[in-house]
């Protein structure tokens, strides 16, 4: 367990950066969404071990309502092999609108969002996964409160959709940790918070100020 508990955003994505509804037509169908499933013809064996790996060690979930509410309609009846981790993980599910959880380990944050999260970052535990949940992301991201990005990127283009990064986001670099290929055409890749911009120049001194 670690004293302040890292906030890691697993996030599925098409190449311009589109996270909306990957698994199914009738995941996210908001604002005319009709991609639902794109991620599936890509999907592939090594992909689906990499994801396990991501899963094997204590987690625990936070989530907005929307991505709460699919997840909770799935995971309990099914028995594919993610369902006993993400079964047995509390579940922080940041809303304004839910007045009640059901899902088992489940936990309804109090408003404001954000600095109810502030407090579960600074008590022990395993680190928080957030797994689609498009809206929270934003806030976290706005609040500077992710510490890492696990990013599953897929070779298409999908035009419009919710964005892993809205409109508004601040400049800030990233850190490499690790990245890996699989056969269907992902591409995993981790990247840590907090580096600095260290912008520099590939034109010689001596044009640099040449009009």
């Amino acid at each position: 367990m670690n004293a302040v508990r890292e906030i890691v955003a697993n996030t599925f994505v098409s190449l311009d950066g589109v996270m909306q509804a990957p698994g199914g037509p009738r995941e996210d169908p908001r604002d005319g969404f009709e991609y639902g499933g794109w991620i599936v013809g890509y999907w592939d064996e090594e992909a689906a071990e990499a994801m396990k790996a991501t899963m094997a060690a204590p987690f625990d979930l936070l989530l907005g309502r929307s991505t709460y509410e699919i997840f909770a309609a799935h995971w309990p009846y099914s028995e594919e092999p993610n369902a006993e981790p993400l079964n047995r993980a509390t579940k922080y599910v940041a809303s304004t609108t839910l007045e009640e959880v059901g899902w088992e380990a489940s936990v309804l944050l109090a408003n404001p969002a954000a600095d109810s999260i502030r407090e579960l970052k600074a008590n022990d535990g395993p680190e928080l996964q957030v797994h689609g949940s498009s809206g929270l992301l934003q806030t976290l991201i706005a609040e500077n409160l992710v510490d890492r990005f696990r990013v599953w990127t897929f070779p298409l283009l999908l035009g419009k959709g919710r964005r892993l990064f809205g409109p508004g986001t601040a400049a800030a670099g990233l850190e490499l940790v690790e990245s890996r290929s699989f056969p269907g055409g992902g591409i995993l890749a981790e990247y840590r918070t907090g580096a600095a911009i260290e912008p520099g120049s590939f034109v010689p001194d001596q044009l640099s100020g040449a009009e």
